[in-house]
């Protein structure tokens, strides 16, 4: 109510000094006429709050209510939701009020909560979020399908890739999906890496392998920390996905397919080391993955902002603003908008 008076008396004011009362109300966010209501009738306090309202003539009684809720409560219908008692009771020749009205007298009454044995559904936690701040904290790893030449058949290429440094770490290729065979590759690898009891993190989805017994117990035994994709969330392992986008656009990728396994093998072996060594890798300022994941790339990118800086000084013509950004990328994040949205919620 002083609210109102106070919007009134403001309205005056504007309106002798000049003021249409059309604009002076706009400024408030009200209508013409409801100010014009205000001052015609001369009530301010809004009326709505004081009226009283008819009764529904269809409003259950207090005594029905209370029939509804001894009958939800029964041993016979305790543990079921509305959607079950009512038709049950329909088959007895029994109404007592609509579904609708079973759900509403049981929120009022605070009793409107999971009924049954059946274990509630729970939304699925985010996946988890990393930083890798240098190599062996942090690896990602997926199988994919290598094709043969024969329809039908499929080779598993097995892959782990340290997300620092974008290394290829391990791999594998073998003619099925074995949880034993991820296990000795990851061992293979961390062995290789000498990262054992290191708190490793490994990244991957939630396939077949990736949950297996054996590698999970191998991972323990290592020290390694396991990490999961959301279950049908491809974009939760994105390096590998990157990676295994990379192996099948590559120029020398067979396109008709691999004539066996062995050949398949020779194939990955060569692509690891043109990869790993000769690769200019466009996420961490084109340098090598073993160039990063040894620590080379620091020097090599000093020396490349030291050149930049040099040439233009030598024609500064020839650069609209800066030079080109050279600086080491001192971490990467796996699933890092899922983690800003977690500490912004």
């Amino acid at each position: 109510m002083v609210e109102k008076q106070c919007a009134i008396a403001l309205i005056e004011e504007a309106i002798q000094s000049g003021a249409r009362q059309k604009q002076a109300c706009d400024v408030l966010g009200l209508s013409s006429r409801t100010y014009q209501r205000w001052i015609k009738t001369g009530v301010v306090s809004d009326g709505r709050i004081a009226s009283k309202r008819p009764v529904p003539a269809n409003k259950l009684s207090e005594d029905e209510r209370q029939q509804i809720l001894t009958v939800c409560n029964t041993p016979v219908y305790s543990h079921l939701p509305p959607y079950q008692i009512v038709p049950r009771l329909a088959d007895q020749g029994i109404y007592l009020a609509s579904e609708s009205s079973f759900y509403r007298i049981l929120k009022a009454s605070n009793q409107l909560t999971h009924r049954g044995n059946v274990k509630v559904k729970t939304k699925s936690n985010k996946v988890r979020h990393f930083t890798a701040t240098k190599p062996n904290q942090v690896w990602s790893w997926d199988i994919t399908y290598c094709p043969s030449r024969i329809i039908g058949q499929h080779y598993y290429l097995y892959m782990i890739e340290d997300i620092y440094s974008r290394k290829i770490v391990g791999w594998e290729v073998h003619d099925r999906e074995s949880g034993d065979s991820a296990a000795t590759l990851v061992e293979r690898s961390v062995w290789s890496e000498k990262c054992v009891k290191k708190k490793l993190v490994l990244h991957s989805d939630n396939g077949g392998p990736m949950k297996s017994i054996t590698l999970r117990a191998k991972m323990q035994e290592l020290g390694v920390v396991s990490s999961y994709s959301r279950p049908r969330v491809s974009n939760d392992n994105p390096y590998s996905e990157s990676l295994f986008r990379t192996v099948k656009y590559h120029p020398r990728w067979p396109s008709e397919g691999f004539a066996n396994l062995n050949d398949t093998r020779v194939w990955v072996k060569e692509f690891v080391q043109w990869y790993n060594h000769d690769h200019r890798h466009s996420r961490i300022k084109f340098v090598t993955p073993q160039q990063r994941h040894t620590g080379e790339d620091i020097q090599l990118l000093k020396k490349r902002h030291a050149l930049y800086s040099k040439m233009i000084k030598q024609n500064p013509t020839r650069w609209s603003t800066t030079t080109r950004n050279w600086q080491h990328i001192p971490a990467v994040e796996l699933n890092p908008t899922h983690h800003k949205e977690r500490n912004a919620a």
